[in-house]
């Protein structure tokens, strides 16, 4: 009450009889307001800080108007996925070509052209892109890749083998099937011999193509899956893929090179290949279970059961006899209550007590089925990604709500991060960092201006003055929000609002810039708690740091106290010189520092619609096998 207070009576005069003129209502509204997006000003921080100069702001003559319905302005949206159609390859020029050549009896890289006229009535589905690359290079280059003589050569052999094991990599054999045609002597003659060496040729070079493209850039387009996924096109010369391999000896290792390559990418495969050697998990506990003190559950046994198998000494010694006493109740007592908390808090859980979806699934883990989808996913996503995903770089797994800066192959800070809420989802997309604000305004975004503030403005003109925000016109001067009618506007609001730097400020003391669309970035906040909790989804989208100081010094290649001596300089900012990679990411599994594979909820909802898309993609390739 003291602080309380003393805030009152250093306000001014008028302030405080238009705060204490509002009521109680609206005092509360105010108090949410402030949780959700920071509010009043700090005294003493604003002291530190430069003043903003003083503008004379154009007197605005109030209009009242008849109010606008309030108005909502919406996020990105999902989409109905719509797989790459698969066109029938236009042989016309090559088989036009292959009618002015004469014949030649036996079937060399020379006759190329005289076995094209095989081609007239061949039905070859691919994609778009890749029907091209045959037409473009072929035409440029009339001889065979992958026959030699009458027969598959083993270049051929080779490539086909690689296809066969697409499984390994999470990708789907079938979508890669290419069958060599029988010996010379099964074919009835010479032209019989040129027509099926010659489709092979043309399916085998749209097949490998295919397997070059789904490797390097994934199976599906991640754009048409959502608003919120944002990747650059990953361009291939298909026809330069083709000219690559007619040349090369070491199919292998060509096709292979266009997966990814990162360290990342291989320990999901070891996983991959282990999950698929395994047992289904002989306990398994329901994944929704939701369990308080004092209530009962058939799943408890379970769980205590595996909590009892994985003890160690120091454990066991503490609860192994209760965990003995109490292994098949079905009722959560009180005695098994401190068990549950020191599991959770072992295992990096807020130790709360509740046996909830978070603690189950450190505890027993998700089934094997749910673990391959996972891993597979995994793969398909690191293709959307670079290759190579750069060093030094920060890498935010929304799904583990994990923040890491990784140089020289080590992690060298961890930390915990508050992401978008179901409604403000945060995108994934990966950009280069470029600056750090310290004591930062947070400029406000329409949606919210609109979705969250625009409401309270109408009943309350005067909020923004109050709460340390400043309002400008289009041409950039002060306006006090008090003067300005607010329910005349609906979706468009022709004024820009930003919080002034202070310790209420939504952003805290300093935010990581990565200028995107999304407006997306990485800050600080007031609101620490929010970091004790296990699921961590709360923001409009930004990304909150529980270590934004140690970030911020990371990527500046500085100190923490180089940090902390600009943060008492006032509001300025600082580039970033280096090239550093931000990976703004969402994997439900993903290796840690040392390559073991750790699984997450899949907070929202977005590998179901993945395993829809890929579905889709598998549906339409096998209608044209």
């Amino acid at each position: 009450m003291g602080f309380v207070a003393k805030t009152i009576g250093s306000l001014p005069a008028a302030v405080l009889a238009a705060t204490l003129a509002l009521g109680a209502p609206q005092s509360q509204a105010q108090g949410l307001f402030d949780i959700l997006f920071g509010g009043g000003i700090n005294k003493s921080r604003r002291a530190e800080l430069p003043r903003s100069p003083r503008v004379h702001p154009p007197r605005v003559q109030r209009q009242y108007r008849k109010a606008v319905p309030a108005p909502k302005i919406t996020g990105p949206s999902y989409y109905t996925y719509k797989a790459d159609p698969l066109v029938r390859v236009d042989f016309t020029t090559l088989t036009a070509a292959g009618q002015t050549v004469s014949f030649e009896p036996s079937l060399t890289r020379s006759a190329f052209r005289e076995a094209t006229t095989g081609l007239a009535d061949f039905d070859l589905y691919a994609e778009k892109d890749i029907a091209k690359a045959l037409a473009d290079h072929y035409s440029a280059s009339p001889e065979f890749i992958w026959v030699t003589g009458s027969s598959a050569n083993n270049r051929a052999r080779e490539a086909v083998r690689v296809l066969s094991e697409a499984d390994s990599h999470g990708l789907s054999p079938a979508d890669y099937a290419v069958t060599i045609p029988g010996a010379a002597h099964s074919l009835d003659d010479t032209a019989a011999r040129q027509r099926a060496m010659v489709r092979f040729e043309m399916a085998m070079s749209a097949r490998v193509l295919r397997y070059v493209r789904d490797a390097q850039g994934g199976r599906i387009d991640p754009n048409r899956l959502s608003g919120y996924h944002d990747f650059p096109a990953k361009p291939i010369d298909l026809a330069g893929v083709l000219k690559a391999l007619a040349y090369t000896t070491k199919v292998r290792a060509f096709l292979e090179s266009r997966h990814p390559q990162s360290p990342e990418y291989q320990a999901l495969r070891v996983e991959l290949e282990a999950l698929r050697a395994s047992s289904e998990n002989e306990i398994v506990v329901d994944a929704k279970l939701l369990l308080k003190p004092g209530q009962t559950s058939p799943e408890l046994p379970k769980l205590l059961q595996l909590i009892a198998r994985n003890v160690d000494d120091e454990f066991g010694g503490e609860y192994g006899e209760t965990l003995w006493r109490l292994g098949k109740s079905e009722l959560y007592s009180e005695e098994l209550v401190p068990v549950i908390k020191a599991v959770q808090e072992k295992n990096g859980l807020k130790p709360d007590g509740v046996i909830g979806p978070r603690t189950v699934a450190t505890l027993a883990g998700a089934s094997k089925a749910d673990r391959l989808e996972k891993v597979t996913f995994a793969l398909e996503q690191l293709r959307w990604l670079p290759s190579d995903l750069g060093s030094p770089r920060v890498f935010i797994n929304q799904p583990a709500y994990t923040a890491s800066y990784i140089e020289g192959g080590q992690e060298k800070l961890n930390m915990r991060v508050v992401i978008g809420k179901p409604s403000n989802q945060t995108s994934f997309f990966y950009d280069e960092i470029e600056q750090v604000d310290y004591n930062p305004y947070w400029g406000v975004p329409q949606s919210i201006i609109v979705n969250e503030m625009l409401p309270r403005l109408r009943r309350d003109p005067g909020y923004l003055d109050r709460s340390g925000y400043e309002v400008t016109d289009s041409r950039g001067r002060r306006i006090p929000s008090s003067a300005i009618s607010w329910g005349r506007y609906g979706a468009k609001v022709p004024y820009s609002i930003r919080q002034t730097p202070s310790e209420a400020n939504a952003l805290g003391e300093l935010k990581i810039l990565f200028p995107n669309k999304h407006a997306i970035y990485m800050h600080d906040t007031p609101q620490k708690a929010l970091f004790d909790r296990d699921s961590r989804a709360f923001s409009h989208g930004c990304v909150r740091l529980n270590d934004p100081r140690g970030m911020a010094a990371a990527v500046l290649g500085t100190t923490v106290q180089h940090i902390e001596a600009k943060l008492k300089q006032g509001h300025s900012s600082e580039k970033v010189t280096r090239k550093i990679p931000v990976y703004v990411a969402y994997f439900t599994a993903w290796p840690d520092i040392n390559g073991k594979i750790e699984y997450f909820g899949d907070v929202y909802d977005r590998d179901a619609r993945l395993k829809t898309a890929l579905e889709k993609t598998d549906e339409l390739r096998a209608s044209s096998i």
